[in-house]
């Protein structure tokens, strides 16, 4: 039975059918379990900083060993990407991330009765890890499919909930530790994270059956077209001088022929081919993963700039307490500097989209520019002195991580990258690719600190892997076109080399004719 458009009518298990992409409708709820999924994610990964100096005193260890917490998380994060796209195409996006908010509430739920430090690293690192992975990144992709003009705007101010997270739960967690400590603290935070399976529930399917149409529209209108060439240029095979002049009724006057049989059940498959095609539209789609996008070379470019861009995502919001606290500044203060950041990085996410959106230039070189501008934010912080030094540091650091995070995994979506049709396996595949900078990221920060006793040292390393990916996100653009236009060449050489089409000689048509008329012939005499 043929599924109806209404989406609104089917129950919230069922897939909802559009015949275009509505750039709303059940999108915006699920813009808004997105925003919420952030919220729990990335916010809390942001937001670990709070409880670094109790994690330090309680443990006794070093930097570079309570970092290597949220390193192995972020590492798993990203490294299982391709399994959450797997599962994700396999099982669907629902009960992927369902099954991600349960991981994670367990991973950090476990984690406030850890004992040492390696406890922390399988619970939360590999644990939560994992449920990260599974709950964001089918979150992002199917909120992509839900949109097109808009995708840009509604992805950037969806993906604010990490931004409002850091902001309300660094105080929070910050107050809350000073009444029951930070194991209890932890414990909440872990249960507050169950909300991600609720809002793994709201994420229905949607599937477009406008192309399926449209192709299957074309063979009715060009069966009497068919059957003319046909009828001209195999009149020996059907036998019958008549077969040339009624061309609707020309399958029909051939009874009992083996060469007219198929002629005649073609038409009645072409009719059946829609509604075949609108019963079972996933059969196309039969690829897991798809790792062909590793032959592009503007995603190669494009994922090296994931990878070198994500050493200054997480280190700066980890550090930026510990290095408030060096310079003399009060933890209350310090957890205000963090939430600055997160409400400055609200506008810039807001304010990304809306340029986006706009498309004054093409997307990727407004990436480009915003890239340029973050790498100069993370080279102020170990200029900034005093309180109001690192607030300004803090904020505009902030609205610029803004503009880059809330949109680099959306702009795989575009065709200077890779393109809608290749964006799950694409956001799989690139998020595979950040997963070694994110396990070297902070580490590589933490011993820097040890090493200079100075946490400027931190922000320099992530400046520099914010430069180098500046350059391969400016190769993107030159890969894509060069690709194209090498492909136009190769089929213009190929075009060539085959040569013109063989020419039929003048009088083909006659000889079969004649030989029609003396088959007709025949067939009177008998």
């Amino acid at each position: 039975s043929k599924m109806t458009v209404k989406a609104v009518k089917m129950p919230c298990t069922s897939a909802n059918v559009y015949t275009k992409v509505p750039d709303g409708g059940w999108g915006w709820t699920v813009a808004f379990a997105f925003f919420v999924v952030e919220a729990l994610t990335y916010g809390i990964i942001k937001s670990f900083g709070v409880f670094f100096n109790d994690l330090m005193e309680s443990f006794d260890e070093t930097n570079s060993r309570i970092s290597w917490i949220i390193s192995i998380c972020v590492f798993v994060q990203t490294f299982t990407a391709p399994l959450s796209t797997v599962l994700s195409n396999r099982f669907g996006h629902r009960l992927v991330v369902m099954a991600g908010g349960l991981l994670v509430s367990a991973g950090m739920v476990m984690a406030s009765f850890a004992r040492s430090v390696v406890d922390m690293y399988v619970t939360i690192g590999v644990l939560s890890g994992l449920g990260y992975c599974l709950s964001f990144l089918p979150t992002v992709t199917i909120l992509s499919q839900y949109f097109d003009k808009r995708r840009s705007l509604v992805t950037a101010v969806a993906s604010t909930g990490e931004c409002f997270a850091v902001f309300s739960f660094a105080p929070a967690i910050t107050a809350l530790k000073e009444q029951i400590g930070w194991r209890y603290s932890m414990l909440s935070v872990g249960v507050l994270q169950l909300g991600i399976t609720a809002c793994g529930s709201l994420l229905r399917p949607i599937v477009i059956r406008e192309q399926e149409e449209v192709k299957a529209q074309p063979p009715e209108e060009s069966t009497e077209t068919k059957y003319m060439l046909e009828n001209e240029q195999t009149c020996t095979s059907i036998e019958s001088i008549d077969s040339g002049v009624d061309i609707t009724t020309s399958p029909s006057n051939v009874p009992g022929k083996t060469k007219a049989e198929p002629k005649s059940e073609e038409p009645k498959q072409h009719g059946q081919n829609p509604v075949e095609n609108n019963s079972t539209p996933p059969e196309p789609k039969t690829k897991l993963l798809d790792f062909s996008v590793m032959r592009d070379y503007s995603f190669i470019c494009y994922a090296f700039f994931g990878l070198f861009a994500t050493l200054g995502f997480f280190a700066p919001s980890l550090y930026i307490i510990p290095l408030s606290r060096s310079l003399g500044i009060s933890k209350d203060h310090s957890a205000y500097i963090l939430s600055a950041m997160a409400i400055a990085e609200v506008f810039g996410r807001v304010f990304a989209g809306w340029v986006l959106n706009k498309k004054p230039i093409r997307k990727i070189y407004i990436e480009l520019i915003c890239v340029v501008l973050l790498s100069v934010a993370l080279v102020a912080f170990p200029f900034a002195s005093g309180f109001w030094g690192l607030m300004i540091c803090s904020v505009y650091f902030g609205f610029m991580l803004g503009t880059v995070a809330g949109t680099h995994i959306p702009l795989l979506a575009e065709d200077d990258v890779v393109g809608i049709e290749r964006m799950s396996s694409a956001a799989g595949v690139y998020v595979f690719i950040q997963s070694l900078a994110g396990l070297a990221g902070p580490p590589l920060a933490g011993v820097l600190v040890d090493t200079t006793k100075n946490y400027s040292s931190a922000f320099y390393s992530c400046a520099a892997g914010m430069v180098l990916g500046a350059v391969f996100l400016a190769l993107v653009r030159p890969c894509k076109t060069g690709l194209c236009q090498q492909q136009q060449q190769q089929q213009q050489v190929e075009e060539s080399t085959a040569g013109p089409p063989p020419e039929l000689p003048d009088d083909f048509i006659d000889m079969d004719i004649g030989k029609a008329e003396n088959s007709g012939k025949g067939s009177d005499s008998v």
